[in-house]
């Protein structure tokens, strides 16, 4: 089976999440373009969208042929030599709108997992639940004579214990977009050693022409993205832990947040970043990985005690973000929520008194946003933590000390064999994570 045959019956399961909106949007460009040549002219192509919210599926449909206009405004020139054949078509709108509804002719949405049962390749993004969906792929597997391929999007279950659990005798991979899909350029692409022949090729060239950055990883739960982020909460999280001695907690997480962001000089801190990925979801994860870390505790008991108390953050429908650790106004944090209080504290009421104590923040470190746009990152950073090395202060301090565990996790990614290269863990986090400059490095030492 070639490419485009491949592509030809394709299933999205979780299509009207975060993440399956995203997948089945580039998918059916990629499929759209297919059909759209003149060699597969005749041919047939179909996506199904499935999902078991009924009442999601209409704004999925609307939410992509929103997208699909701005992906078209983007390649009208193209556009009009592929429909150079259609003489009525003349104006760029009326080429747009041509290739608008052959797109949205692709897709299929409903919530029956039958609409799998025909087809040769399956994006699962359901929630990462591994029971959940070792059913899905076994109930295809038992009843989709095609056999097909599953790329589940899993962030942090190991494809091997799937494929063992399902039965699917190595026809699934890990295809980890990021979020959103749609945007983030980064693709972490975990293999096993029973996937088939062509398997690993062909999502090579598939992620190749959704334009992504592919990062392989061995099959070690968190893989490298969340084997990192998830080590790296952890960290800051006991570091508030810890200070909480000193000042009330809901205070330390206003500090680590800071050091994270403003001395670390990301785009934004790590309580905002758990946060916005779900205080639920983290924990989730978390969960996931610790029973195949014998040698570490991947557990935080401030995360159950938020989860119980139900701030578990993430984001509503239109994207706004809900309240977790943060409490937030017009995206902005403006209080930090407090345990012992049970509610959330004004930042503005303490904000003074901690910045004090942390000290002076050195010019040399400068917004994420124009860190960024430095065409000699690294060492534009490496002066700050130059001061930070000459500084007294308590800031630079806890700075140089997250930095230089946010190194050792990224080097004990690569020697515990998850990442191939120090070179791949930060790409992931310069892709992934809208880093200015990879974990592992030797200025922060």
């Amino acid at each position: 089976m070639d490419y485009t045959e491949r592509l030809s019956n394709v299933t999205v399961l979780g299509a009207a999440g975060k993440m399956g909106s995203g997948i089945l949007l580039l998918s059916a460009l990629e499929v759209a373009d297919l059909m759209l040549k003149p060699e597969n002219k005749g041919k047939n192509f179909v996506i199904n969208a499935v999902d078991v919210t009924t009442e999601a599926l209409p704004g999925l449909i609307n939410y992509i042929r929103g997208q699909v206009l701005k992906a078209a405004e983007k390649k009208v020139v193209m556009l009009r030599k592929v429909y150079a054949d259609r003489q009525d078509l003349i104006e760029n709108y009326d080429i747009i709108e041509a290739y608008i509804n052959d797109v949205m002719s692709l897709i299929r949405p409903g919530t029956r997992i039958e609409a799998a049962y025909e087809s040769t390749l399956v994006f699962e993004a359901v929630s990462e639940n591994a029971s959940l969906k070792t059913k899905l792929f076994r109930q295809i597997n038992e009843n989709n004579p095609r056999k097909p391929w599953i790329f589940t999007n899993t962030s942090s279950v190991p494809i091997g214990g799937l494929d063992k659990d399902a039965g699917l005798e190595g026809r699934i991979l890990g295809f980890h977009f990021y979020n959103p899909p749609a945007v983030q350029k980064l693709v972490e692409l975990i293999t096993i050693g029973t996937n088939p022949e062509g398997m690993k090729e062909f999502a090579m060239q598939l992620a190749k022409n959704m334009r992504k950055v592919v990062v392989p990883s061995n099959d070690i739960a968190g893989f490298i993205g969340n084997g990192h982020f998830m080590r790296d909460a952890i960290y800051a999280i006991e570091e508030a832990t810890r200070l909480s001695a000193e000042m009330p907690l809901h205070e330390a997480i206003y500090v680590m947040n800071r050091i994270s962001q403003d001395y670390l000089m990301r785009p934004m801190g790590i309580f905002q970043l758990i946060d916005y990925v779900g205080v639920d979801v983290v924990r989730f994860i978390l969960n996931v990985m610790n029973p195949h870390m014998p040698d570490e505790n991947l557990h935080s008991q401030v995360l159950d005690e938020l989860f119980e108390k139900g701030v578990k953050g993430g984001q509503f429908s239109d994207g706004s973000q809900k309240d977790g650790f943060l409490k937030y106004e017009k995206g902005k944090p403006v209080a930090v929520y407090s345990p012992e209080k049970n509610g959330y504290i004004s930042i503005e009421g303490f904000a003074a008194k901690v910045d004090g104590w942390l000290g002076v923040l050195p010019t040399t470190a400068i917004p994420w946003k124009s860190l960024v746009k430095a065409s000699d990152k690294d060492n534009v950073a490496a002066l700050a933590f130059a001061d930070y090395k000459k500084s007294g202060d308590t800031g630079a301090a806890l700075a140089l000390a997250y930095a230089r565990r946010s190194r050792e996790i990224g080097a004990k990614l690569v020697s515990d064999g998850v990442a191939h290269s120090a070179a791949d863990v930060n790409t992931v986090l310069l892709t992934g994570f809208f880093h200015a400059y990879g974990p592992v490095n030797d200025f922060v030492l």
